[in-house]
């Protein structure tokens, strides 16, 4: 299969800037994966789709405001630091730029010397690994200093720095938002769980290579990025109940998939799991695990779409997009989102 296969039109307009509010007034499309029928509904619909002794799997990763802009501190010249992940208390692995200025050993300082850096190392792909410094908690430095970072086909600022959140967020450590979890609020999650749907929750830090395109012509050539993650008992426990009680696991987002997959793979059954995935998914992957997937439109050729359509049909899922096109949703982090089951 190639790559080129999971090209699609999109006019640039389509491209969504801003999220809709409330947060649940975002369109959706309601796919049968079966048959690849079709139907248009809002989020807030989504509801209906959902049974009693079902079970939706979130990902209560929380996005850093992981951008932050600073001097160097013997000539002044300004630099832009990205933090992509934690290794160790206060070192972490950054992109900069320009990368010229970031040798190691060269020293930056951010807000007036509230944060100071220090470059240690420099990694195979050109990263940075720095040594930062500063009073209490780095996240809690960050909240001050940091700015969201907004995929790059986001041109307009973001006021508030929560609608890059799901409401659900709370452990720090993404790079990008799990977006297919910004459409739901707290009002609508208390009237899943009030149908008798139960939700769990699963983390994985999404990395900035979920945003990196695939370079290679034949898809199984493609090495994924590598991201961490953790299912917790409690949730192993739920889907292995919601299973053997004849209930539907669905994930939202394609990172509660591939945590869910990941699990299963590797462990060979549901159970408390940490560690790192670069789990790969594409058409002819067989699931273990996903009875149904929420989503938003994804960019063309990205290893997201894959995915999707490995669960919901290759001809579906194209099919799908095309629909998508036609009917004017919006795509992409602030987008629409579609449920397939």
């Amino acid at each position: 299969m190639k790559t080129s296969d999971f090209n699609y039109y999109l006019p640039e307009e389509l491209i969504a800037q801003t999220p809709v509010e409330p947060r649940d007034s975002s369109r959706l499309m309601v796919m049968d994966r079966k048959s690849g029928k079709l139907s248009h509904k809002h989020f807030y619909d989504i509801i209906d789709y959902l049974n009693e002794g079902d079970c939706l799997i979130l990902n209560d990763s929380r996005v850093l405001p992981a951008r932050i802009f600073g001097t160097k501190k013997d000539t002044g010249a300004t630099v832009e630091f990205l933090l992509l992940r934690q290794i160790e208390n206060k070192r972490c692995e950054v992109l900069t730029k320009p990368g010229r200025k970031a040798r190691p050993g060269t020293e930056f300082i951010f807000g007036d010397g509230m944060l100071k850096a220090v470059v240690v190392d420099v990694t195979e792909e050109g990263n940075r690994i720095v040594d930062f410094s500063c009073e209490g908690s780095l996240y809690e430095v960050l909240d001050k200093l940091g700015q969201m970072p907004l995929p790059p086909y986001i041109h307009e600022k973001l006021n508030d720095k929560e609608r890059y959140q799901t409401v659900y967020s709370r452990e720090r450590g993404s790079a990008a938002a799990p977006t297919a979890g910004l459409h739901f609020t707290k009002e609508l999650l208390e009237k899943i769980k009030n149908k008798g749907v139960k939700i769990g929750f699963v983390t994985l830090h999404v990395g900035l290579g979920t945003f990196r395109p695939v370079k290679v012509d034949d898809v199984t050539k493609h090495h994924m990025h590598s991201e961490h993650y953790e299912l917790p008992e409690e949730t192993a426990a739920l889907i292995n109940e919601t299973k053997k009680n004849g209930g539907r696991v669905i994930a939202v987002g394609t990172t509660s998939c591939r945590t869910l997959e990941s699990v299963a793979k590797n462990e060979g059954c549901i159970c408390r799991s940490e560690g790192w995935t670069d789990i790969f998914i594409y058409p002819g992957f067989e699931f273990k695990v996903l009875d149904g997937l929420i989503t938003n439109f994804h960019l063309p050729e990205s290893t997201l779409i894959m995915l999707v359509s490995a669960f919901a049909g290759f001809d579906n899922v194209m099919n799908a997009y095309k629909t998508a096109v036609d009917e004017k949703y919006r795509f992409f982090s602030f987008g629409d989102a579609m449920i397939t089951l």
